[in-house]
């Protein structure tokens, strides 16, 4: 459904380019790996205080809780990802042969909604309003990646920095490998792995500093 109104409002009606490719398509490859992050991170930052009666009751390492909402997500990318394939099948694209490099486009999507998602948990254990505030940012962070539109929009000298979004290089590089649209910009590629990593090191960091204190401010 997101692809449809993206495809009405911005496809027919604002034009925006879509690289050589129909629009519904160019919107629907982004969308895939956009969903599983905004799925996950949803999942993962409210982990915590939907397991709140395991977690007073059992002791375990409590990072499971978000790795297992995590992984749980790993089911919907697959069905997206088949849909996907019927897509490219009817408009009659193949794959490129920058399919192989798919994997780690996907785990670095899984990266960055682990690691926001802790930072997101941990602050949501301890100030519950946290969870109004994840769905207002997850929408400003869609049309803050070229989903609805190509990262060739944004002039050059700022493209750099446009990759300190991590998932500017996640989606850009599904249409690169799935379409062959665009090429992958290295320096903004970089970027983005980078602040994927520092995302789940200092998540990881924060979620640890809290945990022995979880079951008693839960």
């Amino acid at each position: 459904m997101t692809t449809v109104v993206f495809s009405l409002f911005f496809g027919l009606l604002a034009k925006v380019p879509s690289e050589g490719v129909p629009y519904p398509i160019f919107a629907y490859t982004a969308l895939v790996p956009w969903s599983y992050f905004q799925n996950t991170l949803t999942q993962v930052s409210n982990s915590m205080v939907l397991g709140r009666d395991l977690i007073g009751k059992v002791y375990f390492p409590r990072i499971l809780i978000p790795v297992a909402a995590l992984l749980s997500g790993l089911l919907d990318f697959g069905i997206s990802f088949a849909v996907l394939l019927v897509l490219m099948i009817y408009y009659g694209i193949a794959p490129t042969l920058n399919v192989v490099f798919l994997p780690i486009l996907l785990l670095f999507a899984i990266i960055t909604s682990l690691g926001v998602g802790l930072w997101l948990a941990t602050l949501n254990v301890m100030y519950r309003d946290v969870a109004f505030i994840a769905p207002f940012l997850v929408q400003v962070w869609l049309f803050a990646t070229p989903i609805a539109y190509p990262s060739s929009l944004v002039p050059a000298r700022w493209r750099i920095w446009y990759g300190i979004n991590p998932m500017t290089g996640v989606v850009e590089g599904f249409r690169w490998a799935m379409l062959g649209t665009g090429t992958i910009s290295l320096p903004t590629f970089a970027v983005s792995g980078i602040i994927s990593v520092l995302l789940l090191v200092t998540g990881l960091v924060y979620f640890k500093h809290y945990e022995r204190t979880f079951a008693d401010r839960i």
